[in-house]
């Protein structure tokens, strides 16, 4: 299982726990346990209790954002297909929900977009021909809404560094979406929202790295 960034969550714990609103402490304590819980019987209340989160607040995004990423974990731990399957069904479900209280969204399209992409690495001589475009053309959208997401030219680069390795072709466009990811990366600002995305950095370096040599 790929261990996420862990770094910038520790900034992202510090900032809301200092936040004295209850919908500020229940966010600070579970969204780091999304990307520290390692196995689904640790996953699965974190999960719970962000979807009860998102329940209660009708008017924010970001617990279904982070039940979403909970559910693509919890597929990647997962052996059997139909199990990888049903949750990363219940994740997409999650980002639809995000998107009805925020649609044309930058992350919420990449997250689509990641997704759809393990829905692929499930069963690719199947989905290799449906899921690829589906995924490349969430990933080109989430750029286009918004050119400064690193998370997006990272996880356009993963699809385009795998579709090139399939393919036997060249990988030099997708070692040039990592290093325009992890150049962003470099130069976020911190959000004024202390639960926008921040993970990926590390994971864009180790996979400049392993696929790019550099």
């Amino acid at each position: 299982m790929k261990k996420y960034s862990f770094i910038l969550l520790i900034a992202f714990l510090s900032t809301s726990l200092l936040a004295n609103g209850p919908f500020e402490k229940a966010m600070g304590t579970n969204v780091p346990l999304v990307f520290s819980s390692n196995t689904p019987a640790d996953l699965t209340p974190v999960i719970n209790k962000l979807n009860r989160i998102g329940a209660a607040e009708k008017d924010r995004w970001e617990p279904h954002y982070y039940v979403a990423f909970g559910y693509l974990r919890m597929s990647q731990m997962m052996q059997e297909a139909a199990e990888k399957d049903k949750y990363l069904d219940l994740a997409l479900q999650s980002v639809e929900q995000a998107e009805s209280i925020l649609p044309n969204d930058s992350e919420l399209e990449a997250m689509r977009g990641f997704i759809i992409m393990i829905q692929l690495t499930v069963d690719p001589g199947t989905r290799g021909m449906t899921h690829s475009p589906l995924a490349m053309a969430s990933f080109q959208k989430a750029v286009a809404l918004n050119p400064e997401n690193p998370r997006a030219h990272y996880l356009l680069g993963q699809m385009q560094f795998g579709t090139a390795q399939f393919m036997g072709g060249d990988t030099s466009e997708a070692c040039a979406s990592i290093a325009k990811a992890i150049e962003l990366f470099d130069q976020q600002e911190a959000s004024d929202n202390p639960f926008a995305p921040t993970w990926g950095k590390q994971d864009a370096v180790g996979m400049q790295t392993r696929a790019c040599g550099q």
